[in-house]
């Protein structure tokens, strides 16, 4: 390979491959070099000359008739069928220069580039129904599973009525939904998959189809939408809840460990005379209570056998915090218990919890908040800053927002059911995020107001872990930045529980706090500046 020596630039010149005119490092330009790779070298039929040609034409020979192909209809045509003709009737060549064939980002190509999107997308499938099935051959014995990880894709059954009626399916949710073409392809390939050799009567369970569609990357949650409005999907997943109580439940004796399981889903999904708690309070009851239950299984088969004594002493060995949250969890249990005639005898009745300390509320640092508004450099963060420090939001109350909550008309805000009127900021980072999200996600059916990749294409809310992606690693985070706006508020409006009370919907007890807090600052700054 011949060297250049240092310093030497090569002059100005026309590649022998396009002929066009311009300044390029070896004997071709970059087009031509690359094209010459992935083409063979013969003669062209249409200017005679030896090069690399692409079905018996060369590239000065495309350009050309690509350029009189968008010159007299105005359209990219680049398929071999279609530009055969225009191959076929060049006569000429107007030269051009390196690079400037295709201008990107040109009025001309942008334009091209929407008209060939507009002729490439496909026709919506034929309208589809149900098939019907004259009659059919009863089962014998229950449906074998199916291991659909041998099919090969390659050999899906595309002629099968049930496939056309998913496909019809499928483009119906797409449009209500705005599923992109990637989107699309992944779904109709998923369905010829898991409906080739379907018939009536037959159910498409989740374990079978997890794993072989996510193997091909293939959209799982999609398909399974699609199979649901199908009405011939099973969902025999387990639940994440059976799988982490029977975690949970693991080393007790079973006769409290079944005892802890009733308690457990009692509190899940309420009873007679309680009311059904969240999930994450359930989980936080039982994972205090373990400790106990696995030390009191190495002496005892069930809980009758749990004694007052047994319970302080197990208390004794707790401090703070966590012997708080354990006693309340006991006595749930045991409350529960007695009531439900399991106990004859309640053994954590009349101990006493205690009070929880609270120590006194502290500002922010104005340098920890400039460092989280920094850190917040997309619409949708600024506008989560906003809510958190502005109208003293918490993340799953940002998470649920929905558009119709929002009313740029009157300036009106809705956050858990109260109105609220909207700043000026706060209208300026709505509008920005208004106008992302139409130009973003055009088509999306989400009616709730902070959508993502994820959540554009169904109909869910964003998770908390999201919302707090941006502020992730700051000290202001948007916890603390809505508990200094309630205290700010407190410190500018004065100490009143009331007023708090109303302003931010707090409970009696949380807007005490904050006004104790709010007083407490108000008169160590009067100490240090009368």
């Amino acid at each position: 390979m011949a060297r250049f020596p240092k310093g030497y630039v090569k002059p100005t010149s026309s590649c022998p491959g396009c002929l066009a005119w311009g300044d390029f490092r070896g004997r071709l330009c970059h087009t031509c070099y690359v094209f010459g790779r992935s083409h063979e070298t013969a003669v062209c039929i249409g200017c005679q000359r030896v090069q690399p040609l692409k079905w018996e034409y060369c590239r000065l020979c495309w350009c050309q008739a690509r350029l009189n192909a968008r010159t007299a209809t105005g359209m990219p045509t680049v398929s071999g069928e279609v530009m055969t003709p225009w191959l076929q009737a060049v006569r000429h060549h107007q030269l051009f220069f390196v690079g400037l064939h295709y201008r990107k980002g040109s009025a001309l190509t942008a334009l091209h580039h929407v008209k060939a999107r507009e002729a490439s997308r496909r026709p919506p499938p034929v309208s589809r129904s149900r098939p019907r099935i004259g009659w059919r051959q009863l089962p014998l014995f229950e449906q074998v599973p199916r291991n659909f990880g041998r099919l090969d894709p390659a050999a899906a059954d595309l002629a099968s009525p049930w496939l056309a009626w998913a496909k019809h399916l499928a483009h119906q949710l797409a449009e209500a939904r705005g599923w992109g073409r990637g989107i699309r392809f992944a779904v109709n390939r998923g369905l010829a998959i898991v409906l080739t050799g379907y018939t009536e009567g037959d159910v498409i369970r989740h374990s079978e189809i997890f794993t072989p569609l996510r193997a091909l990357d293939l959209r799982v949650g999609h398909v399974i939408t699609v199979l649901e409005e199908m009405g011939i999907f099973l969902d025999d997943e387990e639940p994440f809840f059976e799988r982490w109580l029977a975690e949970r439940l693991e080393g007790i004796a079973p006769g409290i460990a079944a005892e802890a399981e009733r308690w457990t889903r009692v509190l899940r999904d309420g009873g007679p005379r309680s009311l059904p708690r969240q999930q994450a309070m359930v989980r936080l009851y039982l994972n205090r209570a373990r400790p106990a239950l696995l030390a009191w299984s190495n002496r005892y088969d069930h809980l009758r056998e749990v004694t007052r004594e047994d319970v302080l002493a197990h208390a004794k060995t707790l401090h703070g915090r966590h012997r708080m949250d354990e006693l309340v969890a006991l006595r749930s249990l045991f409350a529960w218990a007695k009531r439900s005639g399991q106990i004859f005898r309640n053994p954590a009745s009349r101990i006493k919890v205690g009070q929880i300390e609270y120590s006194v509320l502290q500002r922010l640092a104005p340098d920890k908040i400039d460092r989280s508004v920094a850190a917040a450099t997309t619409p949708a963060a600024r506008l989560v800053l906003a809510l958190a420090a502005v109208h003293a939001a918490r993340v799953a109350q940002i998470a649920t927002l929905m558009l119709d909550d929002v009313d740029i008309g009157n300036r009106r805000l809705t956050i858990a059911g109260r109105v609220r009127p909207v700043d000026d900021l706060t209208l300026k980072l709505l509008l920005d995020w208004l106008e992302y999200r139409r130009e973003r996600w055009p088509n999306t059916a989400n009616l709730h107001l902070l959508i993502n990749n994820q959540t554009a294409t169904g109909t869910g809310r964003a998770s908390n872990r999201w919302i707090r992606g941006p502020l992730r690693g700051q000290e202001a985070t948007l916890e603390r930045l809505r508990v200094d706006r309630q205290l700010e508020e407190a410190m500018a409006q004065g100490p009143d529980p009331l007023h708090l009370a109303e302003v931010f919907g707090l409970h009696e007890k949380t807007a005490m706090r904050y006004a104790e807090s709010a007083r407490a600052l108000l008169e160590q700054a009067a100490e240090t500046d009368p």
